[in-house]
């Protein structure tokens, strides 16, 4: 290094202590002859290259020519090998103020400073307020002025700009106002009168406010913190998931994993009393939708309607649907599955799934009842047997837990858990299949040929209570319940009350001869009407004076005759054989939807009341309850329930019998006697229903016409019935037929005795009852015919 440049930077070091200190502190020279300010400084009195400064410059006897043109820069080519780090070009002549160089056009300083052609006006630079201490060996920073600064870099080099070169003989650039490289006479009491007294034109453009560049350190901090501030958040979140809810998560993905599915049980089997099947479970398909998967709705739903016997129309919103799944028909054949299989639809899929099946269709529907699919693709009883016993055909269901894919698919090597289900109980009637066969047929007939709303038939056994036959009319197919009347879902036998009318008169003459109030003999006035409470009472048909016996009048059906006797009886006695027969209250068999009838409390009669209860108006009973009362009166004045399930058979095989309620004695077995002859009359030709006699066989009966309450709660049409049991002598059966309001016609003893006379001939016949050995008494019915 050049000596003088040694010098230069030795005075340099020393005299930038000072920061503001004058000229004259700052200069320093060669031992060649050139000079230059001291390193750090600030040039406070703004020294500027003009003319003046350019004297100044050449009075310190610099031999390089300072400009003093209106650019006032170098133009001696002495300097073209000077090298400044951020003015690295050969030379400074290129008539520009300070040391810009238009070829710097990139130079990025936040004074705008050295701008092409230095239009900011200034010759010195301040780079982000720091002060560069120079010397001949390059820049480096004033640590006096620029605090924390890494030692040995320039601005411009941690600006990422081009490092300083260095060489034997590089002088300090000037940062004042005045002066340059060269002269030695400067001195700073000189300056004010070196000052130019007008700038060029070309240095008094006005700068641009200062830019200042973020800094990096800042921005390093800043994402320091935020990424230190992620870690913890998921530093937290992995902790609450491994250590405080690690067991919760667990059980969901377990939940997420595992699949109970559930194993239905086989529902038993439901049979009449010689264990001809009524009800049975089959295997079946289910044909089903997924429309996310479906292309083209129209085309599957014109595919798939034939087969399944469901109209396209009704097909094709399914299959157009926004969910993924839906049922396109249930409890198919096998052979329709296999059908919609073969086909290869996208998006239809079927399932295995069991079906009830009725394979007598319609027969005792009304009993039996029907099943519908409940929770868990489940059946369940929905009516009749089926829902009254529905617990004990259901069974138990199995369970087996599957292991499941994301799409829910079933894992086939996983671990899978399965407990068997177990079969339902099979439910044995005491319905026998033929007879109720038969009495299905004959009432839905007369329904038919007398235009009646609908009808029951009831037949049973008196001294056991079980119930061969319970028909309705009309009635359903159970196997396409969803087609069927909702008003045929129910049975009518134990659901439909009605007013009994004339076959309630038994209980009346019953009480009052159990009680020894009469005989049937007791010769009774009958007048033509009777005034009771301002209203006239008359009988079905008009007649005079008639004087007939007890056992006349229950055979003609006089209403008159019987207030005569129940008056004898008494509201309160009246009620109370009523009520021993079974009448406001359900049977004991519990059917679903049994009705009790309709019964006041006798303190709530008036007299009115009174008279038309003693034949059955002005109250209400079921065929069921009717049927009963006769089944007394031919077990002897016993009472027995009911019954409709003889037996449950369990899947092993065990048979448990349904128990049977001991009877209950309502009259003596003499009175119940003597009201069977009295009944036989009825079934002659001097009764009103001798349609209803058996040949070779004795009939007790009654026929019963009574006013109906129609659906507006006033009387409109009546209810036609007839009650009887046989053999007489012996019964084996009884057997009630009700007719609900039939047009055409509508006495008991024409309409309803019929239809008993034929389901009780093929009652007998099939139940193989022999004819009756005996005739049936004469009883004196008439006084004045002497018959």
């Amino acid at each position: 290094m050049h000596r003088g440049a040694a010098r230069g930077r030795s005075r340099s070091r020393k005299a930038s202590t000072p920061v503001r200190s004058g000229a004259v502190d700052r200069w320093y020279e060669y031992e060649d002859g050139h000079g230059g300010f001291a390193a750090g400084y600030a040039d406070p009195d703004g020294y500027r290259a003009t003319a003046a400064g350019s004297a100044s410059r050449t009075a310190h006897g610099d031999p390089h020519r300072w400009g003093g043109g209106p650019d006032d820069g170098y133009v001696d080519d002495s300097y073209s090998g000077y090298d400044h780090p951020d003015y690295d070009h050969p030379g400074y002549g290129q008539g520009y103020s300070g040391y810009g160089y238009s070829g710097y056009s990139d130079y990025d300083h936040p004074d705008d400073s050295y701008r092409e052609g230095g239009a900011s006006g200034r010759d010195g630079y301040v780079h982000d307020q720091d002060e560069y201490v120079h010397d001949t060996d390059g820049h480096q920073l004033d640590r006096s002025r620029v605090g924390g600064r890494r030692p040995g870099r320039s601005s411009n080099q941690r600006r990422g700009r081009r490092p300083v070169r260095t060489g034997s003989h590089q002088p300090t650039m000037p940062r004042g106002r005045t002066g340059g490289p060269g002269g030695t006479t400067a001195h700073p009491s000189a300056r004010s009168s070196a000052r130019p007294a007008a700038r060029p034109a070309a240095r008094v453009a006005a700068s641009r406010p200062p830019m200042r560049l973020g800094s990096p350190r800042r921005r390093l901090r800043v994402s320091v913190v935020v990424l230190c501030a992620a870690l913890v958040v998921l530093a937290g979140r992995l902790t609450q998931l491994q250590a405080f809810q690690a067991s919760t998560y667990a059980e969901r993905a377990e939940q997420q994993r595992l699949r109970t599915v559930a194993l239905p049980a086989v529902r038993g089997v439901i049979t009449d009393r010689s264990r001809a099947t009524l009800a049975q479970d089959v295997e079946a398909r289910a044909v089903y939708a997924d429309p996310h998967d479906v292309t083209d709705a129209k085309a599957v739903a014109t595919a798939l309607a034939p087969l399944l016997g469901v109209p396209a129309d009704t097909l094709q919103p399914k299959l157009a649907g926004s969910g993924r799944f839906a049922y396109l028909a249930r409890s198919l054949d096998p052979a329709v599955g296999k059908a919609v299989t073969d086909l290869r639809l996208p998006g239809i899929g079927v399932l295995e799934e069991r079906r009830r099946l009725y394979p007598s269709g319609t027969l005792a529907s009304n009993v039996v009842g029907f099943t519908t699919i409940g929770d868990n693709e489940m059946i369940v009883g929905s009516g009749g047997i089926e829902s009254a016993y529905d617990r004990v055909l259901r069974g138990t269901d199995g369970l087996r837990r599957v292991e499941v894919d994301p799409a829910g698919r079933m894992i086939p090597s996983a671990a899978s858990r399965e407990s068997d289900p177990v079969p339902g109980s099979s439910v044995r009637l005491t319905l026998d299949r033929d007879i109720q066969w038969a009495a299905q047929q004959a009432l839905a007939e007369a329904v038919r040929t007398t235009h009646a709303d609908g009808g029951s038939v009831v037949a049973m056994v008196p001294d056991t209570g079980d119930i061969l036959a319970m028909v309705d009319a009309p009635g359903y197919d159970p196997n396409k319940v969803a087609a069927a009347d909702p008003a045929t879902l129910k049975n009518r036998a134990t659901q439909d009350v009605y007013e009994p009318g004339s076959v309630n008169k038994v209980i009346t003459m019953a009480a009052a001869i159990d009680r020894g109030l009469i005989t049937p003999e007791t010769p009774v006035t009958v007048p033509p009407n009777m005034r009771i409470a301002g209203r006239t009472f008359t009988d079905a048909e008009p007649h005079g004076v008639e004087h007939l016996t007890a056992a006349g009048v229950l055979a003609r059906s006089s209403n008159l005759g019987t207030i005569q006797i129940a008056r004898k009886i008494g509201p309160a006695g009246l009620e109370s054989a009523l009520r021993d027969f079974g009448l406001g209250a359900r049977t004991a068999l519990r059917f679903p939807g049994e009705s009790a009838g309709i019964l006041r409390p006798a303190a709530e009669w008036d007299v009115q009341q009174a008279a038309t209860i003693s034949y059955g108006q002005g109250m209400s009973a079921t065929a069921i309850q009717m049927a009963s009362v006769y089944a007394t009166i031919a077990n002897g004045g016993v009472r027995v329930e009911p019954r409709l399930v003889d037996s449950t058979i369990s899947p092993d095989g065990a048979v448990r019998a349904t128990p049977r309620q001991p009877g209950v004695r309502v009259i003596s077995e003499a009175t119940a006697a003597t009201v069977s002859q009295m009944l036989e009359s009825v079934t002659t030709d001097s009764g009103t229903a001798p349609l209803a006699a058996i040949d070779g066989y004795r009939v007790a009966g009654k026929t019963g016409t009574a006013q109906r309450v129609g659906p507006t709660g006033r009387y409109d049409g009546y209810v036609a019935s007839f009650v009887g049991f046989a053999p007489a002598d012996q019964p084996r059966v009884v057997v009630e037929v009700v007719l609900d309001n039939p047009r055409d016609g509508h006495f008991g003893g024409t309409v309803a005795a019929p239809v008993f006379q034929r389901v009780m001939t093929f009652a007998l016949t099939t139940l193989g009852v022999p004819p009756s050995g005996t005739s049936a008494p004469k009883l004196v019915l008439d006084l004045d015919a002497g018959r």
